[in-house]
């Protein structure tokens, strides 16, 4: 034993002798070379080529390129110290149909995969189903068909065969609640259906499977078998951060039904060979029972070695009377689904590392019998490429909560057994497409390059220590880079401001160190050279920041995002009374500020106009009041980034122009009474989109009818019925917001009237929740982000001199189910 491991033992939180450390990926998300060597299409292949289903129209034909590039990407594993790769197999590259004769080609790459794999040491853990079902199946009835339970099992068999004298773990089928919910029932995944009937029927039938695949896995020989489940503890938003609060009849009545749908309804009838007693009358109320058969329950709970639990956040419930079925959980009647109080991923995903321990204890508590394996955990975050680096520092932080938290459950108790991090690459993340990064290498999806990034650096140290460390690391100073390149801090500033008077030589030892000890630039470092703070205030009026605004928080984040990126200071500050808003404008008057961004709430307001007429730049989110609209393009849902002068900058989307391309979209629909629901009258984007409204219409010779909230559901849900009752006979409804267009669907589900064979729905803003509405709902995508970056970009020309201007970003229908 080297004096160097004696020194780490106490020096490290160290993991049980034995415990796996790797990662996972996915077939569609990484092989790419779709069309080559006799694979087959597969439901994923289908649903990319509807329009409007993948963020940006992407698809998963090329990917990461891992069908010919993986002997570089086990070279990266090998490099990172990783004992197993999760890998899964494509059926369709085995079995073209879903079912008939094996392709040979398609069995040669995963032989020459698990061969690279043990060459370089690396164990392979096989994922035999990750939602890429072979098309023709589908087309025969995909999962809702209990003939697709027993095609799984053949197809099992034939990868067994080939591969079973290699592979010694092995994965059934990922995620059913994924599979059957977002894909049958929601219609935001593969294959894009939308029926509660479906989803039910497709759950047990994936969960069949599962279970005829473990007897055919059994029969041949395997080893190590799992069911890989995505499973989430739920609580109440009172919950996440005191785990032990006594909750109310209604609201843990609310918290077990969700963890009945979520986690009991696979968890029990695997394990336990019996679905819970609530589930079933939840199933027989929505789909009937004829599709359980007698013997299903004793096929599906078949022993298994190891539980795969894929963990990202909590599942955050609390009683709601009134409230219909959250779209996703059928039977969710009069439950609300809140989220948690907390910092957010890229994804929206609030951050609770304790859930996984609390998980983690739960499963070992009430199913002993299993060996837990956390089989994915990660997050993505708004990556920036700096030369050959990516300081990751959010992922960083994000994987070192969570191993905590695994390590506090290992310590209570919890059978935990190893780890692979979601994902080893960059990939084709599903419905968001190519927008959203959760690998520890980056992939360059023109060039293919991979580059480790910080978290994957931190995470080869994990795996070499077997653990982490007790103290959390401490992110380096400006005076260690200047004593690591033996020169002052001033020089060191100088060389982060990008200062000429530094020679070449001098510069290039800098960065070497800066990389080296992954150094990030703050506001103290910059200001050294500059008489700027290099702060910026991010300016929210406080009604908006705790009103019922889904854009509100996104728009924020992507802002002091991007200004921590360009090395700003971010200053949060609220004007929503009198007196705060005049603490605002002493604080930026006195220049302790290089600039502000003004999140306008939109409606008549003093506060632009004050700040812009100081020596400070501003630029606001949304137009204020008062400030002249942009022309749009009639007619168009695409105008060309444009910008003009004015005293004030600000940023928005084509409010108009988007509502004039939604209306025209439902004219050419055949709908001939298109109502509005519409926003605030003082809100000046609600004016914009009832004047695009109003002009479309006035165009096609039609008259305007109109009723008016507040952007939230209920608002829209009072709106609806006040139109149905003016006008009876209407076809088409326009919202000005989604959360409106959502509670007029509610009202006309509740009418009896469907969507869109009797009333079309069309929302603006293009929510998450849009997607999950039923039917998913059609909408103005509106780019809050985009306009976020876009607002921080003319914020800091302005700072270095540059015009005053302002930008209209373009919207544009996102079709789904609803018209």
């Amino acid at each position: 034993m080297t004096a160097t491991t004696i020194a780490n033992r106490g020096q490290t939180l160290a993991f049980p002798a034995g415990f796996v450390w790797g990662s996972a990926t996915a077939a569609y998300q990484v092989e790419g070379a779709a069309r080559e060597d006799g694979r087959g299409d597969s439901i994923w292949d289908s649903f990319c080529r509807r329009p409007g289903a993948i963020v940006g129209g992407h698809t998963g034909e090329t990917a990461c390129d891992h069908y010919h590039r993986y002997a570089e990407d086990v070279r990266l594993m090998k490099a990172l110290g990783l004992a197993a790769y999760r890998f899964s197999v494509a059926w369709p590259r085995v079995q073209p149909d879903g079912s008939g004769p094996i392709n040979p080609a398609g069995l040669d790459f995963y032989e020459r995969l698990v061969d690279e794999l043990l060459a370089a040491g690396i164990a392979p853990y096989a994922t035999l189903y990750h939602w890429d079902l072979p098309q023709a199946l589908e087309d025969r009835g995909g999962w809702t068909a209990r003939d697709t339970a027993y095609r799984f099992a053949e197809y099992t068999v034939a990868v067994h065969d080939r591969l079973g004298d290699r592979v010694s773990t092995w994965m059934t089928v990922n995620e059913p609640w994924v599979s059957a919910f977002l894909g049958y029932g929601m219609g935001v995944h593969a294959p894009g259906l939308t029926s509660s009937v479906d989803a039910f029927r497709a759950s047990h039938h994936l969960l069949l499977a599962h279970g005829l695949g473990v007897q055919a896995l059994r029969a041949g020989g395997a080893r190590e078998i799992a069911l890989t489940l995505n499973l989430a503890p739920v609580m109440t938003p009172a919950q996440v951060n005191d785990p032990g609060l006594v909750l109310s009849p209604a609201d843990a009545e609310a918290v077990g039904r969700v963890d009945c749908l979520i986690n009991r309804q696979f968890l029990d009838s695997a394990l336990r060979g019996a679905y819970p007693e609530q589930l079933l009358k939840i199933v027989d109320r929505i789909a009937g029972l004829g599709h359980i058969h007698d013997g299903d329950l004793a096929a599906i709970h078949q022993p298994i070695d190891l539980l795969g639990i894929n963990y990202y956040t909590p599942c955050v419930v609390r009683s709601g009377p009134g409230l219909p079925a959250n779209p996703a959980y059928p039977g969710t009647e009069d439950i609300e689904f809140t989220g948690a109080y907390a910092p957010t991923t890229a994804m929206g995903w609030p951050i609770v590392p304790t859930g996984l321990s609390e998980l983690l204890v739960r499963l070992s508590h009430d199913y002993p019998e299993v060996g837990l394996l956390v089989t994915e955990n990660g997050a993505a975050f708004d990556d920036t490429v700096s030369g050959d680096r990516v300081h990751d520092a959010d992922r960083t932080a994000f994987l070192e909560g969570h191993l905590r938290a695994a390590h506090s459950a290992i310590e209570a108790g919890a059978d935990l057994r190893g780890y692979l991090v979601w994902s080893l690459l960059d990939n084709f993340e599903w419905a968001e497409g190519y927008n959203k990064r959760f690998g520890i290498v980056h992939v360059d999806f023109d060039s293919q390059r991979r580059l480790l990034k910080d978290s994957a650096l931190w995470y080869r140290e994990v795996v070499q220590r077997n653990g982490l460390r007790k103290e959390r690391p401490r992110r380096p100073t400006l005076e260690e880079v200047a004593a690591r390149a033996g020169v002052s801090r001033s020089t060191v500033s100088r060389v982060i401001n990008g200062q000429g008077m530094v020679s070449g030589e001098v510069r290039e030892t800098v960065m070497h160190a800066v990389n080296e000890l992954g150094y990030v630039p703050n506001s103290a470092a910059r200001s050294l050279v500059t008489r700027r703070t290099d702060t910026i205030a991010l300016v929210v009026p406080g009604t908006q920041a705790t009103g019922e605004d889904p854009l509100f928080s996104s728009v924020v984040r992507a802002a002091a995002h991007a200004l921590e990126e360009a090395g700003k200071q971010v200053t949060l500050m609220l004007a929503g009374s009198p007196a705060s808003r005049r603490r605002v404008e002493q604080y930026v008057s006195a220049g302790h500020v290089d600039g502000v961004v003004l999140v306008s709430n939109r409606v008549a307001d003093h506060l632009p106009g004050v700040l812009s007429r100081t020596d400070t730049p501003v630029v606001s989110l949304g137009r204020p009041a008062g400030a002249a609209a942009l022309p749009y393009a009639a007619g168009s849902a695409a105008l060309p980034y444009s910008t003009v002068g004015g005293a004030l900058s600000y940023v928005d989307a084509d409010n108009a122009g988007g509502a004039v391309a939604a209306v025209e979209h439902l004219l050419a629909r055949g709908r001939r009474r298109v109502a509005m629901i519409c926003g605030p009258v003082d809100s000046v984007a609600a004016q914009d989109r009832l004047q695009g409204y109003r002009d479309a219409l006035r165009r096609d010779d039609r008259r305007s009818i109109v009723a008016v909230g507040d952007y939230s559901r209920m608002s829209g849900i009072e709106a609806m019925r006040q139109l149905l009752e003016d006008d009876p006979a209407l076809d088409a409804v326009f919202a000005a917001g989604d959360l409106m267009a959502m509670g007029a669907l509610t009202v006309l589900y509740e009418s009896g009237r469907r969507v869109p064979d009797d009333v079309a729905v069309v929302g603006f803003g293009d929510i998450e929740a849009a997607r999950y509405a039923i039917p998913p709902l059609t909408t103005v995508h509106a780019p809050a982000s985009d306009q976020a970056l876009a607002a921080v970009r003319l914020l800091l020309r302005q700072i270095d001199g540059g015009p005053v201007s302002s930008v209209i970003l373009p919207t544009e229908v996102v079709i789904r189910h609803s018209s």
